[in-house]
């Protein structure tokens, strides 16, 4: 399937990404990391998301754009599938999901979210997780406004050496 969504005259669209589309999604993710005030991206994040979504039998990984009329990418959605060991089942994590600041408020995060979704479905999954900063008001009222649980946890990160 290469449209979630198609394009309907001047309507935005949701489409899997291409390997020519990975020097946008490294942009879009540098900026989504300065949003989030995190450390930028690794510098062979290309390479890396490469391998991740289109090497090997079985991609690891789901990349979805929106791409406004005229083909511009507006931003992303990236997700993969993660056990849950309590269901016994796998769910889909949605890792990212970003909107460049002058395209944010025209629809484009209901259509990426509406493509995570059916992801879920066409695997057979029955939910999608996600997580955002506590800061970040204006995701959760989004999260909130679609209807979207939130659950209170404390996210650690342990590094580890090789």
């Amino acid at each position: 399937m290469d449209d979630l969504h198609d394009a309907v005259g001047d309507a935005p669209r949701v489409r899997h990404a291409t390997r020519a589309d990975l020097p946008r999604v490294v942009e879009l993710a540098a900026q989504h990391a300065e949003y989030e005030r995190a450390a930028p991206p690794v510098a062979d994040l290309t390479g890396r998301l490469a391998g991740l979504l289109f090497d090997g039998p079985a991609p690891r990984l789901v990349c979805l754009l929106a791409e406004l009329p005229g083909g511009k990418v507006a931003g992303y959605a990236t997700c993969a599938p993660v056990l849950s060991t309590w269901d016994g089942r796998d769910y889909l994590h949605m890792d990212c999901l970003f909107l460049a600041p002058d395209h944010r408020g025209l629809g484009l995060g209901a259509l990426l979210m509406d493509a995570v979704v059916a992801e879920a479905l066409d695997r057979g999954m029955t939910e999608v997780q996600w997580q955002t900063p506590a800061w970040n008001e204006g995701a959760i009222r989004f999260y909130d406004r679609l209807g979207g649980r939130a659950m209170q946890k404390v996210r650690y990160s342990l590094p580890v050496s090789c």
